[in-house]
């Protein structure tokens, strides 16, 4: 199919996932990457019963939380970049 069928297929709504390769599909910026954080005792009791009550993992309720931290910082743009210039100085 030429790109140009493709884009009209795609801009009328019509599904056009059959015309692709998904076999080499990539998910990008979301490939996993390992850190380590240590965090006090307290932290760890309050995440698991958090996680307990959600009926989730640990890791499920992290990953939520920074997710939500990190869209409500982005939408913040220009004043979120200020305050964290001004807080790395601090380090």
């Amino acid at each position: 199919m030429k790109a140009k069928t493709f884009e009209e297929q795609f801009d009328a709504g019509v599904d056009i996932t059959g015309s692709l390769d998904l076999s080499k599909a990539k998910r990008v910026l979301l490939t996993p990457r390992r850190v380590n954080v240590d965090f006090p005792a307290w932290m760890v009791d309050s995440l698991d019963r958090e996680a307990n009550r959600l009926g989730v993992t640990r890791q499920s309720v992290i990953k939520v939380w920074l997710a939500e931290r990190l869209e409500a910082s982005s939408a913040n743009n220009g004043a979120h970049h200020a305050r964290t210039d001004s807080a790395a100085r601090r380090l």
